[in-house]
């Protein structure tokens, strides 16, 4: 499940990926981005933008000139407000008129527990949230967005981040971040939720899917594999942070630096984001306890 060699398409360049759908490359590569933010266009002459990306005037270009005579953007949806996706929404709606459709602003979709987290301080880590994104048309979970060019379903997928949402586009599905090809979702409390995570996997799992179409990489075309790998490497990671625990108590950052044992040193923060992300979700689950509050620098047990 390693990310394609072959994979490098040309930023900027409009692709076919099937009749009436397109991709643009963002020019935005990086770590945690890979060859840059996926932005998709739905439709043959009302555009559906799907994560217009970052603020880039290049891709605002771009995205632009890709429209041909008789075709004009009618709507622009963001899945979820990080940097890497939301902040050209504006500009974009800007020269086109067309409305801003998401499922909320940055906090929208935040689980009690990493509401909780936040309010003692905790701060996100990883790709950035966009503070200022708000959405001109709020979606709610199941609603369907139409025109006589496409149909999108919303599917809220909270976990990397609470707003997140999937688009179905009948047997296709824009994951965004939460189902990729390249690497397995980035999540971070407070803004990510692996309890969330994981019920957002299980829920995408029971449909019969033809390909998944990332915020980031290539079409996934095993849709259930990809999700079947995700949902045994967590649980694989559960097994490790609970078998470390069976061993004696620790903090995140001590089981991280345990179970991480061949990560570079640069790397062990997002390790023990990671870690502390499954602390949680074992705690709501009682198979864990922290020594007080719950937070990142807690001692954690394991519950007998």
């Amino acid at each position: 499940m390693n990310a394609p060699d072959d994979f490098n398409p040309v930023a900027g360049q409009a692709v076919e990926l099937q009749p009436g759908l397109r991709r643009i490359l963002a020019p935005n590569p990086s770590p945690m981005t890979y060859r840059g933010t996926n932005t998709y266009l739905l439709g043959t002459r009302d555009i559906a933008v799907i994560d217009p990306g970052p603020a880039s005037k290049p891709h605002l270009t771009a995205i632009l000139e890709a429209l041909t005579p008789g075709q004009r953007i009618s709507h622009i949806f963001v899945t979820h407000s990080h940097l890497d996706h939301s902040p050209l929404a504006a500009p974009l709606a800007a020269h086109t008129d067309a409305p801003i459709l998401a499922f909320g602003g940055p906090q929208a979709g935040r689980s009690a527990v990493m509401t909780r987290l936040a309010a003692q301080g905790l701060a996100g880590g990883g790709e950035g949230i966009d503070t200022a994104f708000r959405p001109d048309i709020e979606l709610a979970d199941g609603e369907a967005i139409e025109t006589e060019d496409w149909s999108l379903e919303v599917i809220h997928t909270p976990g990397h981040l609470g707003n997140h949402i999937a688009l179905a586009w009948g047997d296709v599905c824009f994951t965004a971040d939460h189902v990729m090809g390249w690497a397995s979702s980035l999540v971070s409390p407070p803004d990510g939720d692996l309890t969330d995570f994981m019920a957002a996997c299980h829920r995408l799992r029971r449909r019969d899917w033809r390909v998944f179409h990332a915020g980031h990489g290539a079409p996934i075309q095993d849709p259930a594999g990809r999700l079947d790998w995700l949902i045994q490497h967590r649980m694989g990671r559960e097994a490790q942070i609970l078998d470390a625990l069976d061993q004696s108590s620790g903090t995140a950052r001590d089981l991280a630096a345990r179970i991480y044992t061949e990560t570079p040193p640069g790397l062990l923060p997002a390790a023990e984001r990671n870690v502390f992300a499954h602390l949680v979700d074992l705690a709501g689950k009682s198979k864990v306890s922290a020594q007080g509050d719950l937070s990142a620098e807690a001692v954690f047990k394991r519950i007998a």
